[in-house]
C-alpha cells in the first residue's frame, strides 16, 4: 500500500464518519405525507372528555388547518415539545389554524381527568385537549408514538404525520411550519 492510497482510505473513512455523525445529530425530519383521506371525527362526545374547550367536531372546525398533538403527561419527550407548541401556536394565532391535543394516557394514572388537568394548568396549554383514554382516536389514526404530529387540512382530510420531540429551529420544527403555511395558502 503506497503512502498516498493509505492516505486515501484514511480520508474515506474520516468522511464517512464524519456523515453518519452529522446525520446522527441532525435532528432528521420524520415526516410522512398522508394519503389525503378524510381525517376521523373526534370520538369524544361527553363535555368531562375535554379540557379547554366543548367538544369538538371535524365539521365544527371545516375551514381550519388542525395540528393534532398526541401526547401522554410522563412523556418528558412530549413535554420538552410544549415550548414548540406553543411558539407555532403564537404564529400562527391570526390564522385560521389550531392545535388539537389529544392525551392518550402510556400509564394507569394518566388517565384521572383531575392529574391531566392539573399538568395541563402546569404545562400552561390552552387550546382544546381530547381525552382518549380508550385510544380510539389513536387506533383511528394508526398512531403508535408520543408525541406525534398530524395536520389536517382546511378541508378535513390527513396530508402529513410526524413523530417525536420538536424543538423551535429544528429541521422538524420547520418541516411542520413550511406544512402547515402550504395547507393555510390552498
Amino acid at each position: 500500500m503506497t503512502p498516498l492510497t493509505h492516505t486515501r482510505r484514511l480520508s474515506v473513512a474520516t468522511l464517512l464518519v464524519i456523515l453518519a455523525m452529522l446525520l446522527l445529530f441532525s435532528g432528521q425530519v420524520s415526516a410522512k405525507h398522508l394519503d389525503t383521506k378524510p381525517a376521523p371525527d373526534f370520538p369524544q362526545r361527553a363535555a368531562d372528555g375535554w379540557i379547554n374547550s366543548s367538544p369538538l367536531t371535524m365539521a365544527g372546525l371545516a375551514g381550519k388547518v388542525l395540528l393534532v398533538d398526541f401526547w401522554t403527561f410522563d412523556c418528558w419527550n412530549c413535554y420538552r415539545s410544549f415550548p414548540w407548541l406553543k411558539g407555532v401556536e403564537r404564529q400562527f394565532e391570526e390564522t385560521d389554524f389550531q392545535v388539537i391535543g389529544v392525551h392518550s394516557p402510556e400509564f394507569e394514572h394518566e388517565r384521572d381527568l383531575d392529574k391531566v388537568r392539573a399538568k395541563v394548568a402546569e404545562f400552561g396549554l390552552e387550546h382544546p385537549i381530547m381525552l382518549d383514554n380508550d385510544f380510539a382516536y389513536w387506533k383511528a389514526l394508526g398512531n403508535q408514538y408520543w408525541p406525534s404530529y398530524y395536520l389536517i387540512d382546511k378541508q378535513g382530510r390527513l396530508r402529513y404525520s410526524f413523530i417525536g420531540e420538536t424543538h423551535a429551529n429544528t429541521g422538524q420544527a420547520q418541516a411542520i411550519e413550511t406544512a402547515i403555511k402550504a395547507l393555510l395558502a390552498e
